[in-house]
């Protein structure tokens, strides 16, 4: 298995339905919350696993994670509920790629569907070597993912700036350990 590629073999451009991911799964007791409803880390770590396969199979190289915008829990998810993550790519810059995850639960006895979650991730394409490399340009087609590739720059730009705002805060946050300080007021 070849694991680097040149990068005369990456396409100009590849169609948003060539890196979608759906993965459906039951809700058991032990993935519940004192509320009796799906653990939040439990859904989150669901939802980096899809959209991490979404950027694979785009770019066909390893991927890093660069950034989790959001993940809005919009309703509650119970043990009567399936949960299905469905995730595909949505942009991409020269070496990123920005991937959507839709979280769907579906009431086992009723049928019943909504769109209880969704997420935005930044993956960066990295060779062997660990150094950023390009990946194609994205097609949508659908409805719902031209509406996703059409907002995606704009949110391109805030996660710039929120970026940056991160690495001014932690460039101003103690490192030190908390009993091996001077002061506990620093």
């Amino acid at each position: 298995m070849k694991e680097d590629k040149d990068i005369s073999e990456t396409p100009a451009f590849k169609y948003c339905r060539e890196s979608r991911v759906f993965k459906t799964g039951r809700v058991f007791p032990n993935d519940v919350n004192n509320h009796k409803t799906l653990f939040g880390g439990k859904l989150m770590s669901g939802i980096d696993e899809v959209a991490s396969i979404s950027a694979m199979r785009h770019c066909r190289a390893n991927v890093v994670t660069a950034s989790a915008d959001s993940v809005d829990f919009l309703l509650p998810i119970r043990p009567t509920d399936s949960v299905c993550f469905e995730s595909f790519v949505t942009w991409t810059g020269r070496t990123s790629i920005e991937v959507f995850v839709k979280v769907i639960s579906e009431h086992l006895y009723t049928g019943e569907r909504a769109v209880a979650a969704t997420s935005f991730l930044t993956f960066v394409a990295v060779g062997e070597d660990g150094i950023p490399m390009p990946v194609p340009n994205i097609i949508p087609e659908t409805v719902e993912e031209k509406l996703m590739n059409q907002s995606a720059e704009e949110r391109a730009e805030l996660r710039k700036v929120r970026r940056a705002m991160s690495k001014k805060l932690a460039s101003q946050l103690n490192t030190s350990k908390y009993w091996e300080q001077n002061s506990p007021i620093q």
